[in-house]
Parts: structure tokens; sequence; C-alpha cells
């Protein structure tokens, strides 16, 4: 009986060890398991977190490549840009109404001049030279302390005419130093007298008068900017206005664009997509506009400092933008793009809006739209910046200005079809531009 017990007692002992034996290989072989399948899935997050960086690193070459491409494809268009920056859309300047004049008188981008040289083409009674910053790839004209300059190839103005530039100043800017002026004036030619533009409205200009508009950013803490618009008279003033407002000129990291729009007696002024000056009656009737100046008025802080850069003279005459029904055909300098890109440039608003109420007002009328360049670059790589330009200019057309897609086509003709001299800086701003041909 002993013996039964013994036997029964060790056939337990054995299938419970075996059991428990049993239970222990099983845990090990799931955790073998588990430990494998951890092991696969790292391997397969890890493969795929690589294919994702290289997607994005690639994604993040091509719009680099798209906004910054610096060789071929196009020119050198350093114009405006200004305030127009990466992060400013072409809806924020939706209440901008500017619109440059179709037939350039004069564009000046200093590249035919030397960093450290004075432009060779500008007289002056004081110092200054060329330079690059870091804020933008343009070259700008660097002054400090009171000076006159002035293009003096400039010997006449239209009765309606535009004119555009790029301003920065130096960082911290001193509340007390000098503004930025520019001036038109009645004079053909400034010549050694600068004395009499260094104060306009104080009797000094000569007696046939014109008007000056002033650009102080003030204090870069509090981001204030002052504007003056004075217009003199037979060595009287005629009107003289100042105001202020914030943010006029974001100091030392943002450039401000400057349009000025005179029609006869009418002079409108912008700061980027700001109306700061609307006056119609800003100028007598009849007067005779000649030169173009532009003046420091000096820096309390010897190290202030003003940057001007990407200046345009255009003929601005009444409702250009009519010749597309008169005459078939309208030809646009004020939509602008970055360098070697599609991407039209804020500041572009206001001539893409007087298209699009044409259209609107001719709802019959079809248009092609032709981009153009100038020849710096290779003959291939403008013509596909130019398609792309004028790809671009039609969408905005549909999406911002809801104009039916039905009605428009895109071409481009890159550097085939010249209107000016490639050979110069203004020959080149001439030829860079957009097309409106009725179809």
């Amino acid at each position: 009986m002993k013996k039964i017990f013994s036997l029964l007692a060790l056939s337990f002992f054995i299938l419970n060890a075996t059991a428990q034996f049993d239970n222990l290989l099983n845990k090990a072989k799931q955790k073998t398991k588990n430990k494998i399948n951890q092991r696969i899935d790292q391997k397969i997050d890890k493969a795929i977190d690589k294919k994702l960086d290289e997607a994005e690193s690639s994604t993040q070459k091509g719009k680099n490549n798209n906004t910054t491409k610096s060789n071929g494809g196009g020119e050198e268009d350093h114009s405006s840009p200004s305030s127009g920056t990466n992060s400013t859309s072409l809806k924020s300047y939706s209440k901008f109404d500017f619109v440059p004049g179709e037939k350039l008188i004069a564009s000046e981008d200093f590249t035919q001049d030397a960093v450290g040289d004075f432009p060779a083409k500008w007289n002056t009674n004081g110092g200054g030279e060329i330079v690059t910053t870091n804020k933008d790839a343009s070259k700008f004209l660097f002054t400090q302390k009171e000076i006159v300059f002035y293009p003096e190839w400039i010997k006449n103005l239209p009765d309606n005419f535009t004119a555009e530039f790029d301003l920065l100043c130096t960082d911290k800017f001193s509340f007390y130093s000098g503004a930025f002026f520019v001036g038109f004036t009645t004079s053909s030619g400034i010549g050694k007298n600068f004395n009499s533009f260094a104060r306009f409205g104080k009797g000094k200009l000569n007696d046939g008068g014109g008007f000056e508009v002033s650009f102080h950013p003030q204090d870069a803490a509090f981001k204030l900017g002052t504007t003056t618009f004075l217009s003199t008279s037979n060595s009287a003033d005629y009107i003289n206005n100042d105001m202020s407002q914030d943010r006029f000129i974001v100091t030392g990291n943002t450039k401000a664009h400057i349009s000025i729009w005179r029609q006869k007696s009418r002079v409108r002024v912008y700061i980027d997509d700001k109306k700061v000056w609307d006056i119609p009656r800003a100028l007598p009737d009849g007067i005779k506009l000649q030169s173009v100046y532009f003046r420091n008025d000096g820096a309390a802080n010897a190290n202030d400092g003003f940057y001007f850069a990407n200046f345009k003279l255009a003929v601005g005459a009444p409702d250009t933008r009519n010749k597309l029904i008169t005459e078939g055909k309208f030809v646009s300098h004020g939509i602008l793009f970055d360098v070697n890109s599609d991407r039209i440039k804020p500041e572009s608003y206001g001539s893409l809006k007087d298209i699009a109420n044409v259209l609107n007002e001719n709802a019959d009328v079809n248009v092609l739209i032709v981009g153009h360049t100038d020849s710096d670059g290779s003959d291939a790589d403008n013509l596909e910046l130019s398609k792309k330009r004028a790809n671009a200019v039609m969408n905005s057309l549909v999406k911002d200005f809801n104009i039916s897609q039905k009605r428009l086509s895109a071409s481009g003709k890159g550097e085939s079809t010249p209107i000016g001299d490639n050979k110069t800086t203004l020959g080149k701003a001439e030829n860079r531009r957009v097309e409106f041909i009725k179809q």
C-alpha cells in the first residue's frame, strides 16, 4: 500500500514539474517571440522614419530651389520687394490700388556699380557707397549725415508718373536722427547748387516749386514712423502736412517699399500696402516738374543711416489698362516676382486688380497672358521661367479675382522678344514684363 502511495506521489511530482517546465518553456518562447517582433517593429519604424525624413528633406529642398535659385532661370530681378517677404501674402495688399506706369523712364538697381563705390550715374554733394546687407539680396546706396543725391540723366517728368524705391534704415534708429526725403522739382538739373535742395520749403528752392515727401522711422523700440508732405510754388509753401502712424517703417529689419503716383495736381503716396497720402490738389495747375532728387537729412547719431535701392520711374498715363480693349494689348511692368521664381510679389496686387477690373467690365473678352524675361541666364531656363510666371498670373486672376479660367490662357517667350536693350539696366527692366493680349 505504501508503495502505491509512493508511486502516486512520485507521479504527481513528475506531472507538476513537467507542467511547470512547460509553462516556463511557453513563457520563454513567448518572450523570445515578443523580442523578435519588437526588434522587427523597431527596424520597420526606423526604415519608415528614414524614408519620411528623406521625403521631407527633398520637399524642402524643392521649395528652397523654387524661391532662392541663383543660377540660371532668368534675370537679376532685384525689384522690390520689399516689404514683400515670403510671409507677406498677396491678399494682405487687398487695399493697395497703386498701378505702376506702363512705360519706364528710369530703372536703377546698382548692378553696374561695384560695392564700395558711389553709383557712377548719380551726382551728390556728400558721401555714400554701394553695399549689400543680410536683410535683402539687393544692392543698396548707403548714406549717413546730410547728403543730397540725384539721377542727373532725368531732366523731364510727365504730368502723370509713378515712382518707386525701397528704403531700409540701420538697426536701433534714433528718434533724434534725420529723415529720408524724395523730392520732385521744376529745376531741370541740380548741378552744383545742392544747398537749394537741402532745406525744401524755406525759400531756398528755385522759384518754380515742386513737392517733397519725407520718411522718418523714429525709434525702433516703439516702431513708429512719421511722414511729411510739402509742396511749394513760387518760393512759398503750397501744402505742408505731416502725420504719424504705427509701423510705417519697421526699422532695421524690414525694408519699406515706397510708391508715389502723380496725376497732374493729384499726388498719392504709399508705404508698403498703406496709402498714407492722397491729396487731390497737391500741386498748382500747370506746374512742370523736371527733376527728382533724394536726400538724407542728417543723423544725430553718427551710426544711423539709410539704405536706398530699386528705383523705378514710369509714365503713369490715366487708364492705360484700357489699351487692352482699345488696342488689343496691354503691357505691365507692375507684376513683380521673386528672383528666378514664379512667386508673385504682394505689391503686384494693384496691377492685377486693374486687369481683373477690365475683364469684369468686359465679360466677352478673352485674354492670352504672355511672360517675358531679360537675357540673364540661359535661353531654355528663361523660356521655362516665363511660362511659369504667365501661369502664375493666370492662376492668381482665377483664384484671387474670380475670373473664369475659360477666358484665360498662358504662354511664355523667355528672352526671345525684347523691347529694350539687354545691355542696360533700363532695357533689362523693360524686358521683364507680362503682356495681356486680347483674343
